[in-house]
């Protein structure tokens, strides 16, 4: 039997989780945030209604239905067709966080941590970049992990891509990381 070595199984983790999730029932993202309103909390917030530019600066709390994203400095921009475009980057101390709501089961969560959070409402895309991590959250317990420089979700069709950091020298053993948990039922659509 060929062995393989842990670089090869750290570097074929992110291919096996989105295949994975291709297999896995679809609970995409809760579709009722869509028409819920943008609350904005944070120490100072700029508002240029022309523009529909949002500037947010200290303890940012947005919370758009079940779309919750902390931390301390942040800008939204809203397209003439309604979508938001949300960058929010964490601080020295504390990263930015995003929480969201999967539609279907009742308490499914997605849940990420990073330096730098981008989620774009009209592609459903979530991007963590800088020490990003990201988990699923079923009844609060954590069902896959992922970690990585860069992780971005396509939540439209259940896809993964985890990245190493940009400045990762190529002698440096992997940095990108996937703890799958088993599926207990598997749906081809």
């Amino acid at each position: 039997m060929r062995r393989m070595n842990i670089g090869s199984a750290f570097l074929l983790a992110p291919l096996v989780f989105f295949g994975l999730n291709l297999l896995s029932c679809h609970a995409l993202a809760e579709k009722a945030d869509q028409d819920k309103p943008l609350i904005l909390n944070a120490g100072s917030v700029s508002i240029n209604e022309v523009e529909q530019k949002y500037k947010l600066q200290g303890d940012i709390l947005l919370i758009k239905g079940s779309i919750v994203v902390t931390g301390d400095k942040g800008e939204v921009l809203v397209d003439p067709e309604g979508y938001q475009f949300i960058e929010v980057r964490g601080d020295a101390k504390s990263l930015a966080t995003f929480r969201q709501r999967r539609e279907g089961l009742a308490n499914e969560f997605m849940q990420g941590f990073s330096k730098d959070v981008n989620y774009n409402s009209k592609q459903e895309v979530l991007i963590l970049l800088g020490d990003a991590s990201m988990k699923r959250l079923l009844n609060m317990q954590m069902r896959d992990h992922l970690r990585g420089g860069k992780i971005e979700y396509r939540d439209d069709t259940q896809e993964y891509r985890v990245s190493p950091p940009a400045n990762q020298p190529k002698s440096a053993p992997p940095s990108s990381r996937a703890i799958l948990a088993p599926r207990s039922k598997v749906m081809i659509q």
